[in-house]
This record gives C-alpha cells, sequence and structure tokens, in this order.
C-alpha cells in the first residue's frame, strides 16, 4: 500500500465495528475520500478529537482497496469558537453536509477546498451568519449554477424583480408570475455575494436581510443537490 500525505476537512463520521470509524474527508490533493480510523473510538486513541466533523487536519494515510487508512492526523488549526458556539457550528454543519452531498470522490478541486476552509475560519473568526450564503454563492459559481438575479430568467427585464424561482435559476418581474417572495435588500446582497464583494455584505447588511439569505441559499443549495440537507433543518429552526 502507498502512503501518502495531504490536507483535508472533516465532513462526517461514522461507526465502524467496535472500535473503529470511517471518516469522510474533503482533501486538498484528492478531493473527498473514504478512510478508516483504526481505534479511534476507544479512550485512548492517539486521534482523539481530531477527526470530528468540521477539524481542517495535516494526515498521513495508507491507500487501500475499498477505503484508504489514517496513521496521523493533526490538527491544522483549532476552530475552538466554531466548536463551543451551537449556531456556529450548526452553520459549519451545513456547509460540511453540502460538499458530502456533491463531491465526486477522487476527483481534486483546489477552488474548492480553499472556499472550504476560509468558510470555516470565517464561521470561527466572527460567526457572521452570512458565511453560509457567501459559501454557497461561491459553491454554486464553481458549480457553473449560480442563479440569475440581475434580470428576470423569463424575459431579461431588469426593474421590479420582486420574487424567485428556484427551480427556473433565478429571479422573475413583477409581469412574470410564480415564484417566492424576495425582498431587493436581499435580491442586491446575493448579487454583490455572486460579484465577489463578499466582504461589502458581510460587514453592511442588516440582520432582517441576513436571516432571508440564508432561507434562500439553503433552498437553491437543495435544488442543485437534489436532495434535502438535514443539517438545514438546523437553520430553520434557528430562524423560525
Amino acid at each position: 500500500m502507498a502512503l501518502y500525505r495531504d490536507e483535508g476537512v472533516v465532513l462526517r463520521t461514522y461507526k465502524l465495528g467496535e472500535a473503529d470509524r470511517i471518516v469522510v474527508l474533503y482533501s486538498r490533493g484528492r478531493g473527498k475520500i473514504r478512510a478508516v480510523a483504526k481505534g479511534v473510538r476507544r479512550t485512548r486513541s492517539k486521534f482523539g478529537s481530531r477527526l470530528e466533523p468540521g477539524s481542517i487536519v495535516q494526515l498521513q494515510l495508507y491507500e487501500g482497496k475499498n477505503l484508504d487508512i489514517v496513521t496521523q492526523a493533526e490538527r491544522v488549526v483549532s476552530l475552538e469558537a466554531m466548536r463551543s458556539d451551537l449556531d456556529r457550528y450548526g452553520r459549519a454543519a451545513i456547509i460540511l453536509e453540502v460538499l458530502d452531498a456533491s463531491a465526486v470522490e477522487a476527483e481534486s478541486n483546489p477552488a474548492m477546498y480553499k472556499l472550504l476552509t476560509g468558510a470555516l475560519r470565517e464561521l470561527d473568526r466572527d460567526g457572521n451568519r452570512l458565511v453560509v450564503p457567501a459559501f454557497v454563492a461561491k459553491y454554486l459559481i464553481l458549480e457553473g449554477v449560480q442563479p440569475r438575479v440581475d434580470a428576470c430568467v423569463r424575459c431579461d427585464e431588469s426593474t421590479n424583480l420582486t420574487t424567485i424561482q428556484i427551480s427556473e435559476g433565478g429571479v422573475l418581474c413583477r409581469s412574470c408570475p410564480g415564484g417566492e417572495p424576495l425582498t431587493d435588500g436581499a435580491r442586491r446582497a446575493l448579487e454583490q455575494l455572486l460579484q465577489g464583494r463578499v466582504r461589502h455584505v458581510l460587514d453592511t447588511t442588516p440582520e432582517v436581510v441576513a436571516i432571508e439569505l440564508e432561507t434562500l441559499v439553503a433552498k437553491l443549495v437543495e435544488q442543485h443537490v437534489e436532495r434535502k440537507l438535514r443539517s438545514s433543518s438546523v437553520l430553520y429552526e434557528q430562524l423560525q
């Protein structure tokens, strides 16, 4: 078996046997990979809490036939603020599940890895609730399915954009029926995120718009991955 090193983010874990755990990772060099962490559930495990979801870790692994084997794992950054705050960790869980639901195994995407780790670090830094919308906007761009928010997707009208039709991939004007209500503030904030003006949106968007955006991007990403995200229920409960 070949030995290799990589940096990765733990997306999720699940039990294997009495003491082992399968770890699903999104790595810088290999994209999504699955590996076995042997003995990790024992009290004296050398891995401790390093392989918990949301951890950014430097790894050493052996290539296996079906599953790789983790032999070393060291945290790159602690992310303690994110781990100790339920709101931040709940938002991180959405980000992790999006990658787990959509990433192709063994397909490297350095830009996506940079986006993932950047979002987790930003959540740890100040917990801004707009980190998830910013992540989803860039994620959809990288996936090539960003919504159209500058003009009506049906008639190209650029004024009176009052609703969004998720299934059609963009906003609708007042003359085109259907869709869900969308305030102009949320539409403009999403447009700015898609344009890359992330810091401006994080620093200037009112909370009422941020709440609307959180709900909207959850629906956008679920449309893309074609399934309901389990962790999105955490977000919806927070917004009710």
